[in-house]
C-alpha cells in the first residue's frame, strides 16, 4: 500500500508541479497522495506559499482530486509551520513542523545550513548547542497544542546538520532529555509521527527522522506512525521506502 502526505510542489518550495507528482503516484501504483505546500511565514518568504499562492494551490489541487479521482485519492493538506499564523480551513489534514525558533526577538530558521545554524546558536545561545536543543524539542512538544495537527513532521530535524555528531552528541543527558520530554508530549495526543526521508533525499543523512532510538521509544509506547518521502522532486516520491523497511 503506498502512499505519501508530505508532498511539496512548485507553489512553495518544491521542484515538481503537483500534476507531474500525480501523475509519478499514479506510475508508481499509489494508492493516495497528500499534497502539504509550506503554510506562510511573513517572516521568511524564501520557503512557503505565498497567501495569493495558497488559494492558487488550494484551486489546483481540488481540480486534480477530480481529474483523476479514478485513479487515486488526492489530499489536500498543508504542512504548517509552528509560527504560523494563518487560517487552517480548508484542508484534509496537518502535517505540523517546527522550522524556526523564536529568539530575542528574531525568528530563525534551524535548516537553512550547517553554517547559519552554528551562528545563530553562538549568537543567541552563547554556543551552547543543549541549549538550543532544549527550546527546539519544547516547541516540538507543543506543536500539537498550537496547530491541532494530524501528523507531527521530521521530530528530530535538529540533527540534520550533525551525521558526524561533531555539533553536539546524540548520547548527551541534556539531548535525550529534551526530546523524551517532547515525545511525552506528543505520545499523549492524537497525532501520528512521521518516518521522514526527506534528508536522505537531500543528502544531508544516512537515516531517517526521526532516530532508530527515538521510533523505538514511540512505538514502545504505542504511537502510530506513517512513512514519509517529504517530496519535493516526484523522482524522490519512494526515496528510502525499502531501506527504511529494512531499517526498521
Amino acid at each position: 500500500m503506498l502512499y505519501n502526505y508530505h508532498t511539496h510542489t512548485t507553489y512553495c518550495d518544491g521542484k515538481s508541479t503537483a500534476e507531474e507528482m500525480v501523475q509519478k503516484a499514479i506510475e508508481l501504483g499509489f494508492c493516495e497522495i497528500g499534497f502539504s505546500g509550506h503554510s506562510y511565514t511573513e517572516f521568511d518568504l524564501e520557503p512557503c506559499m505565498t497567501r495569493e499562492g495558497t488559494e492558487k494551490y488550494k484551486q489546483e489541487i481540488t481540480r486534480l482530486k477530480e481529474k483523476y479521482k479514478d485513479k487515486i485519492k488526492i489530499l489536500l493538506g498543508i504542512e504548517y509551520d509552528y509560527h504560523s499564523e494563518e487560517s487552517l480551513d480548508g484542508y484534509d489534514y496537518i502535517l505540523g513542523s517546527v522550522h524556526y525558533l523564536y529568539k530575542n526577538g528574531e525568528y530563525w530558521c534551524i535548516d537553512y545550513s550547517r553554517e547559519r545554524q552554528i551562528d545563530a546558536v553562538n549568537k543567541h545561545y552563547g554556543g551552547d548547542f543543549y541549549a538550543y536543543i532544549e527550546d527546539y524539542y519544547k516547541t516540538v512538544a507543543d506543536l500539537y497544542n498550537k496547530t491541532k495537527c494530524d501528523i507531527i513532521g521530521h521530530f528530530d530535524l535538529i540533527t540534520k546538520y550533525n551525521s558526524d555528531g561533531s555539533l553536539f552528541d546524540t548520547n548527551h543527558p541534556r539531548y535525550i532529555a529534551a526530546w523524551k520530554t517532547a515525545a511525552d508530549a506528543i505520545i499523549k495526543t492524537p497525532a501520528v509521527v512521521e518516518i521522514n526521508t526527506g534528508g536522505i533525499a537531500r543528502g544531508h543523512v544516512k537515516y531517517p527522522y526521526p532516530s532508530k532510538e527515538i521510533i523505538d521509544y514511540f512505538k514502545s509506547n504505542g504511537k502510530k506512525m506513517i512513512f514519509s518521502s517529504d517530496c519535493h522532486n516526484k523522482e524522490f516520491l519512494l526515496c528510502g521506502y525499502d531501506a527504511v523497511k529494512k531499517y526498521l
